[in-house]
């Protein structure tokens, strides 16, 4: 299998291949996907509603159009494939933080954390005691 592809390779199909836009094309592309992916991790109060439903709505007709584009472009399918995926992850984190609570339990942990620990809450206590006295 390893020879047939170094053979594909070396031949002018596949040069023709990667000298046109079937395959720079998605390999440009590839940058949603990507900047999608590292949005994963950031804070759900950056998430643009708006903006991430249409970059779903955009990859879902793309893949469907390099789905029926003869000859098949597997790599724009997979390109948008990756980006449909993140955008809708994106998409459910924005929904559970604005819409179903998310946010407050956010901020109901922030105020938690806030709070003094029972060992600064009695160091405190003994201060007080000695102001006190």
């Amino acid at each position: 299998m390893a020879s047939t592809f170094f053979n594909w390779i070396k031949s002018p199909k596949a040069r023709e291949y990667f000298f046109s836009t079937h395959f720079w094309g998605p390999v440009a592309n590839w940058g949603l996907p990507l900047a999608a992916l590292a949005d994963l991790k950031k804070d759900e109060e950056m998430i643009s509603g708006t903006m991430t439903t249409a970059l779903a709505c955009y990859s879902f007709v793309f893949m469907r159009f390099a789905w029926m584009v003869q000859p098949r472009n597997y790599l724009l399918f997979a390109c948008h494939a990756t980006n449909a995926s993140a955008q809708s992850l994106q998409e459910i984190r924005f929904v559970n933080y604005w819409h179903r609570g998310g946010r407050e339990k956010k901020l109901e942990a922030a105020q938690e954390a806030s709070s003094d620990g029972p060992v600064t809450q009695a160091i405190k206590a003994h201060e007080d005691s000695k102001k006190a006295s």
